[in-house]
């Protein structure tokens, strides 16, 4: 009998409701969609996320493998077949991955081949959570399910009945290592795989424990198994095991790796899984996320506004990762990446600090002190280790980006109150960062000759990306003021670093009002051409970086000829068309092609320099502006889906914007205790602090419509600041922000209601 339309209409209907729950506040895990940003390639990024099943900042992830052994982007959304089920730390497709290593089970004849052995899937048939995972794999007939810890895992694959029941362990090429230990149902070994920063003896140690006897077992190499052979050190190197299995059988395999030793590693995996069951470990990992993410809790009517907040809540909360771990003596240890010892102590990695300055870290400094405690601990160990602090570590030093933003970290963790470190060393390390360039161009400062000597660095020196280069040391500058004001220095080297910070505006051209290179007779370099990428500039344009000046907007305010013209300016880069020159690059690269199709003029949020600029229009009288602009690309650049970003997500950045902006307020200046007020999406937001206070964001007018400020209180008393303090919300209270549909010209307008500038 066939079903009639409606009950088919009315069957679609139950099974979409299904796929999305209801928000459930105990529960905040099944808002996450790990997918959302999956949706990506080298030419269009819509996130150039993985679907990371991990534990927040856990030394090791997991995830299905579409991509090809060695690429970068391993898990696309478009990709219908899996090659493995890897263990990652791969932080960003473009720097790729390290300490790799995949499973996968199969029935029938053996596969080795990574093309041949992939298994066809569908999103039907998959589940992703932060702390669970479960896909069919339709070649095989087998279902695979992963539940994660902090360096460990459990597996269980569910086979179909049959004699010729495998998994296959892939240890990947450029060195590896495997032995099968029948006796113990046991498979060890190690991988090399790495994408660069790491020292000569380089390991990543694994074992894999099995909750059942091999009646088969093989190692390979390459794609040829090595029959009667047990234990193999080759460049490519893996292992096959094998049993009969009944129709729906179970069979668990528990895996823990360690960077230090084999030993380490089974400790890791002794101390993390031990006897537990599979059922166990999920419902653990599902209590640490709902702990960590039920820090916020936000209450409203959009439950894709609450899907997309805890999707990008749970992007914060994965880097950087813990590259640490507890010895036998249960104490704190870490393999170096930078000088390949074992060294007491934290030790944390896979971050860009050029991205995550801006708002990760400052989410850290107010939701996690004593993890950002943490956190300078293991840079200061960097930096005794490596003799430079990190800038862009996966694991050890890359050459990625540009600046110094490690001043902007250790400054704002400082200023607000974070201490457990050691300030005297990390402040050295800043200072030797100003007068030295490091083992690779992103550390220390490349081209700080010139700028200590000039106030800039030179277009005309064969330094690619001078002028971004000097607005972000210029900022960097203003952190080691603020951090030196702190320690107490002398007011001489005070001043010396305040000074540096004013070097902004040797670049500013009051001719066309942006920011341009400058050669080294101090003539700006000629043609100028505000569209142009790269070049002068990283990843952007001139009228992207112009708004590089978090420490002085009020200065950047006056150059431009005051309040009426900086509006007007801000206007342009919305106004202006989408236009481009790409001749630095040869062919527009994705963060140019992601700009152009979002249909915001030259408004670029898929990539981070421009990220803060909407909020300056809070420094110049217009924070309508402000409200206006923040409320368009939450809720046209966000969404809980595959394609869900508008560009590169970055370890947390581009998330950590949305899920400030939605709240209502935005760290612009990090290394000062203020947060500029924005428009909430949340008629209620509660967030419980470290120290067991509870800060309480209100906006019960806020909709669609409703988007402007009418009046702002906070714990009672009526404001006309745009910005609240640090202080004030570790205090506890009530940020009450009332909205309505027209834009108010009476409040947040007049110059003593704007937030920190140095020239204010």
């Amino acid at each position: 009998m066939k079903t009639p339309l409606i009950l088919s209409i009315l069957w679609l209907c139950s099974l979409s409701a299904m796929s999305q729950p209801a928000y459930n506040p105990t529960d905040p895990v099944a808002m996450v969609n790990p997918l959302m940003g999956t949706q990506s390639k080298p030419s269009l990024s819509t996130g150039n996320t993985y679907p990371a099943i991990a534990l927040p900042w856990g030394m090791n992830f997991w995830m299905p493998q579409t991509g090809k052994m060695g690429d970068g982007w391993s898990y696309t959304y478009q990709s219908d077949k899996i090659r493995g089920f890897k263990q990652t730390h791969q932080p960003s497709p473009w720097i790729n991955d390290y300490g790799q290593f995949s499973v996968l089970p199969m029935t029938g004849s053996i596969k080795i081949g990574e093309e041949e052995r992939a298994s066809w899937f569908s999103h039907k048939a998959e589940i992703a959570q932060p702390h669970y995972y479960k896909v069919y794999l339709a070649d095989y007939d087998v279902t695979t399910e992963i539940a994660p810890t902090e360096r460990a895992a459990q597996f269980r694959f569910t086979f179909p009945k049959t004699d010729s029941a495998y998994v296959l362990v892939d240890a990947f090429d450029k060195g590896s290592y495997v032995k099968i230990i029948p006796s113990e149902n046991k498979i060890i070994g190690y991988t090399t795989k790495n994408s660069g920063g790491v020292p000569a003896n380089f390991k990543n140690y694994f074992v894999l424990q099995f909750d059942k006897a091999f009646e088969f077992k093989s190692v390979f190499h390459g794609k040829t198994l090595a029959k009667d052979t047990l234990e193999i050190k080759t460049g490519h190197a893996g292992a096959v095991i094998g049993f009969k299995t009944k129709k729906g059988e179970k069979v668990g395999m528990k895996v823990a790796s360690s960077f230090i030793s084999p030993q380490q590693a089974q400790l890791n995996l002794d101390r993390e899984v031990g006897k537990d069951s599979f059922d166990h470990t999920m419902e653990q990992g599902r209590k640490i996320w709902n702990k960590e993410l039920s820090r916020i809790q936000v209450e409203g009517e959009n439950i894709d506004q609450i899907r997309t907040f805890y999707s990008c809540l749970y992007r914060v909360l994965l880097f950087p990762r813990k590259f640490y771990e507890y010895d036998a003596d249960n104490k704190i240890v870490h393999y170096s990446p930078y000088n390949g010892e074992v060294r007491p102590g934290y030790m944390f990695t896979d971050n860009g600090f050029w991205d995550t300055f801006r708002a990760v870290f400052p989410y850290f400094t107010l939701m996690y002190p004593t993890l950002n405690g943490q956190i300078m601990q293991g840079l200061a160990n960097a930096y005794d280790e490596s003799g430079y602090l990190p800038e862009w570590a996966s694991p050890g030093h890359r050459d990625c980006m540009i600046g110094s933003n490690s001043a902007s970290l250790i400054a704002d963790s400082y200023v607000k109150g974070i201490r457990g470190y050691d300030i005297e060393k990390l402040y050295e390390a800043v200072i030797k960062s100003t007068e030295n360039a490091g083992p690779v161009s992103s550390v220390g400062r490349f081209g700080h000759e010139y700028y200590n000597d000039l106030g800039y660095v030179p277009y005309d020196v064969k330094i690619n990306e001078n002028a971004a280069r000097t607005l972000e040391y210029a900022y960097a500058d203003f952190c080691i003021s603020q951090l030196a004001k702190e320690l107490n220095k002398p007011q001489a080297e005070i001043d010396l670093y305040l000074k540096r910070s004013q070097n902004y505006k040797n670049l500013f051209d009051p001719e066309t009002k942006w920011m341009r290179g400058k050669n080294q007779n101090g003539q700006f370099q000629k043609p100028f051409n505000p569209y142009k990428w790269g070049d002068a500039f990283t990843e952007g344009n001139s009228m992207h970086y112009t708004w590089s000046v978090f420490q002085d907007i009020d200065g950047l305010v006056n150059l431009m000829g005051g309040r009426d013209a900086f509006v007007q300016k801000l206007d342009t880069v919305f106004s202006s068309p989408p236009i481009f020159e790409d001749s630095y690059y040869g062919f527009p690269i994705h963060e140019i092609r992601e700009m152009q199709i979002m249909n915001m003029g030259q408004y670029a949020h898929g990539n981070q320099p421009i990220q803060h600029m909407i909020y300056l229009y809070n420094y110049a009288g217009a924070p309508q502006k402000t409200q206006y602009w923040l409320r368009e690309v939450m809720n046209r650049m966000y969404q809980p889906t595959p394609d869900g970003y508008c560009g590169d997500e970055d370890n947390g950045q581009t998330s950590a914007w949305y899920v400030f902006s939605s709240l209502g307020f935005y760290p612009v200046t990090p290394g000062t205790t203020q947060y500029v007020l924005g428009s909430p999406l949340f008629k209620k937001a509660t967030l419980t602090l470290e120290n067991g206070k509870k800060f309480v964001v209100e906006s019960p007018s806020t909709s669609k419509t409703n988007k402007y400020i009418r009046e702002v209180s906070m714990n009672g008393k009526k404001q006309s600041r745009t910005y609240i303090d640090h202080q004030d919300i570790m205090k506890g209270g009530k940020l009450k922000i009332d909205l309505q549909e027209q834009p108010n010209s009476g409040w947040g307008t007049k110059p003593e209601d704007t937030p920190f500038s140095m020239s204010k």
